[in-house]
């Protein structure tokens, strides 16, 4: 058995969201996702319901091969959800968001749990600094309230 040091990063944002928390919530969900999200297109979704629920699993394209994710907590009663995502022999990510009300909307805290699983993952954790998260978390807040605002991405 070989144990290693692992190779992690983990990243946290507070977005700014201009919608309650029961009505971000549903957008959070690899099927409503694509409503808001600029270029978000999973290839299968696996979900009795027809959206996020606990144990939804889901499929997304990468540049290194295919990332399988899985809604281990999916809390809308506490606005809560957290997925966990494998690209083989690249990285893992466990990936929380928790809502909480503020005076015009919601404030979404967002955290990112990312582990290399060899030199592929060595090197998108390495590409995975402040300043590119900061700018990932702005677009993804950007896009998510220009459809709270108008209603279409």
């Amino acid at each position: 058995m070989k144990v290693a040091t692992p190779v992690r990063a983990i990243r946290t944002f507070t977005q700014h969201l201009l919608a309650p928390p029961e009505d971000v919530f549903p957008l959070l969900c690899p099927v409503r996702e694509a409503e808001w999200a600029h270029d978000w297109a999973p290839t299968t979704v696996h979900s009795y319901s027809g959206v996020a629920e606990q144990d939804c699993v889901f499929v997304t394209p990468s540049e290194a091969g295919d990332e399988v994710w899985m809604i281990t907590r999916h809390e809308p009663e506490r606005w809560l959800v957290e997925m966990v995502m494998v690209a083989p022999s690249v990285v893992t990510n466990r990936l929380t968001i928790g809502l909480r009300p503020c005076d015009d909307g919601c404030l979404a805290d967002v955290c990112y749990r990312k582990t290399s699983l060899g030199p592929a993952g060595d090197e998108e954790i390495a590409q995975l600094t402040e300043a590119a998260w900061a700018a990932f978390m702005t677009t993804w807040e950007q896009e998510m309230n220009d459809y709270l605002q108008s209603g279409a991405s």
